[in-house]
């Protein structure tokens, strides 16, 4: 699989990094990770979409942060998905689903 260009990643970035925290907190670096190993390496995001997705959604509430340390022992703010993160992912998700199905009446031959 190619990897994704960025112009598609955009729109759908918050709601892939939600679904990431829905397996449990985790900090910047292991979602990047968690991404790229579960997309076989089709995503990649790089620090300078991460961190302003994280910071957005901080201030809206859908994800909280403390300080903690890493598996490596480094210090490092830990995110978790709040309740009202975890109503926004269902939204994105069923939204991506409609999306998905409508351009696919188009792409896809009949």
């Amino acid at each position: 699989m190619s990897i994704i260009e960025k112009d598609r990643l955009h729109g759908t970035l918050d709601a892939l990094v939600l679904k990431a925290h829905s397996w449990g907190p985790r900090h910047g670096y292991a979602i990047a990770r968690w991404l790229e190993e579960t997309t076989e390496d089709g995503l990649q995001v790089g620090e300078g979409s991460l961190y302003p997705s994280l910071y957005r959604m901080e201030a809206r509430g859908w994800i909280q942060a403390e300080w903690g340390m890493s598996e490596i022992g480094r210090k490092a703010k830990i995110y978790k998905i709040t309740a009202a993160g975890r109503r926004q992912l269902k939204a994105e998700t069923a939204q991506w689903a409609d999306f998905v199905r409508v351009v696919s009446l188009v792409l896809e031959p009949s």
